[in-house]
This record gives structure tokens, sequence and C-alpha cells, in this order.
């Protein structure tokens, strides 16, 4: 059985399919109709399809960006290179962040940083975020009454400084992508470059993480013990981080090293949520070029080039690979 066929099967029977089935409220969508053009046969996952919806019910033009509500927990993640330069790269690391890939069997128990779907703006459709600026601060903060002075406008700055900056590792691909098809067109494109496939085309997979928490809490650390785990194709992947700002914006980068993808169901022991969560996940084999000061190697008590370093996608962020077969 593929891969991803088992990654649906293992949903279906635990009864987590949120995580990957689609959501009737995006069908029929031009997003939607996209991503069954470009990924045929990987449903849509319902974060990103209540996402689509709430961009064309709830307009992020006219309701207040607040950057306290719309700050995803995993941006700490972004950055293998130099680990400076803007807070959303130097804010505190919480536990759970990162984990060895020797923790993904069954049984082990885990602490994970979750977030709550109300983290993550809404994804506007292609043809009204390509008339949304994004680019220039100054014209970000008018459009969204954003005071040039207030924490959220701090928000914005330090996300166009990230999209804005040259790769930090020698062979990373990187791109900011504000709408859903920029998004899956980005993880194509990294992809094809470098790949053994005849003629340079690749058939896609995508995976996302379902939201643990409640709408109320913006972030939670939780203890679970994993009940799941399927490896998912490919050794070279595509993560998109939903990024901070009054609308979706995806921070896409494959750092030009191997990598493994996971699709991995927990089970709360905490007294939380009852029914199992599935997030993706995926190990970089090689860390040897990282920032010997990134702090995955202080929580973990490893170094650049030592054991795999994992971290599992945050909520309504997507993770591309290339799939085995079309």
């Amino acid at each position: 059985m593929h891969p991803l066929e088992l990654f649906l099967v293992v949903l279906v029977t635990t009864g987590a399919a949120s995580a990957v089935y689609s959501h009737p409220a995006a069908a029929g969508t031009p997003a939607a109709r996209f991503w069954e053009e470009a990924l045929p046969g990987t449903p849509m996952p319902e974060a990103i399809a209540d996402l689509i919806q709430q961009g064309i019910d709830h307009s992020p033009l006219v309701e207040h960006f607040t950057s306290s509500g719309h700050t995803p927990v995993m941006n700490i993640n972004y950055g293998y290179g130099a680990y400076a330069g803007s807070s959303l790269m130097n804010a505190a690391v919480p536990p759970g962040s990162f984990f060895l890939q020797s923790q993904l069997r069954v049984g082990t128990a885990m602490t994970v940083s979750s977030e709550s779907a109300a983290t993550v703006p809404p994804i506007l459709p292609r043809d009204v975020a390509q008339k949304v600026p994004f680019s220039n601060l100054a014209d970000v903060l008018a459009a969204f009454h954003i005071s040039p002075s207030s924490a959220e406008a701090t928000t914005v700055s330090d996300t166009l400084s990230l999209c804005g900056a040259p790769p930090s590792l020698a062979g990373e691909q990187k791109a900011c992508t504000t709408s859903l098809e920029d998004t899956v067109e980005s993880a194509t494109h990294m992809l094809v470059v470098g790949s053994s496939v005849r003629h340079g085309v690749v058939y896609l997979w995508a995976a996302s993480s379902a939201a643990a928490v409640p709408p109320a809490a913006h972030h939670h650390q939780q203890q679970y013990v994993v009940q799941a785990v399927t490896s998912l194709d490919g050794d070279r992947h595509v993560g998109c981080h939903a990024m901070p700002f009054p609308y979706a914006v995806y921070y896409c980068h494959m750092t030009g090293r191997p990598s493994k993808a996971y699709a991995v169901l927990l089970r709360s022991v905490t007294g939380g949520s009852s029914a199992p969560v599935t997030k993706a996940a995926i190990c970089h084999l090689d860390t040897s070029n990282w920032d010997p000061a990134h702090p995955a190697f202080e929580m973990l008590h490893t170094r650049p080039g030592g054991e795999p370093v994992c971290h599992f996608m945050s909520y309504a962020s997507l993770l591309f690979g290339e799939k085995a077969a079309n």
C-alpha cells in the first residue's frame, strides 16, 4: 500500500480524518479546483479548506488584525542558519518544539506544543491576494489600518523582513506566498529543482496538522502518547509555514539536505481532547551546516551533524513531498 494511502486509512479508522479530508466549505472555489488538479489523489486538509472559506466570508481588509492572536507557535523552526535577527527567530522556544527521530515509536510519550485554529489568518482568494499590498510595510499598515507604533506593526515588519532575507543555508530554497495556488506552485518548483525524475516533472503529496487547542487558547503544551507513525514518500521535502500577518502568508523553504516525513497519530494522556490528533512531522537528517546556537541542539542535547532533528508542522502549515509514483 502506498504510504499516503496508509496515512488516509489510519485517519479514517481512528476517527481523526479532520486533518486531511476535504471540507465541503471550500468545495467549488477556484483554490479547491486548483488543488484537485495540482495534487490528484491528495484531499485538501480541512484546516486549509476552512481558511479558504474564511478568506471569502470574513475579509481581513475589514477585520482588525491582532498580532497576539495570529502568531503561530512554530515560527522558531524556520531558520537553521544564523539564528538571529527578528523577534520571530529569537522568541522563546516552547517545550516539545523539537524531538529526536528515535522518539517516533508507538508508545512514546511526548510533550507537544500545539496551537488553536484561531491563531492563523484566513487565506485570500488568489485574485484578491494579487491586489493586496505585501512587500511594502507602509502600504500593508495603511491597507489594514494598523498603527505604525503598535505591536501588530512590529509583527508585520518581522514577517516582511524574514520573507525578504536571503536563504540562511547554502543550497536552501525559500519563498513567501500569499495564496494557496502560489504556495503549491512554489513547493512544486522547489522539488523540481534537483529532482531525478525525467523531464523534471514531479507529482506531489501534501499533509497538514490538526489543531489540538480550544479556540480560547493560543498555544498549549500537552502530553501525548504516539499511537501510530506512518512514513511519507520522499527524501526531500518543502515546509510551508503559516506566518503572522493580516492575511495568510506562507514561508516555504527546502534546506537542500535529506529529510524524512511522517504522519504521527497522537493520543492525549493529560485530560485534554479525547480524540486522537494527527500531526505532520519532518526530520532533518543532516544538520551539519546548521548554526550551533540553534535552540534545537540545546533542547535535544545534540550538535550540528548529530542525531536527526525533528519537529511537527504547526496547524494549517503544509508539508509537501514527491510521490513515489503518480
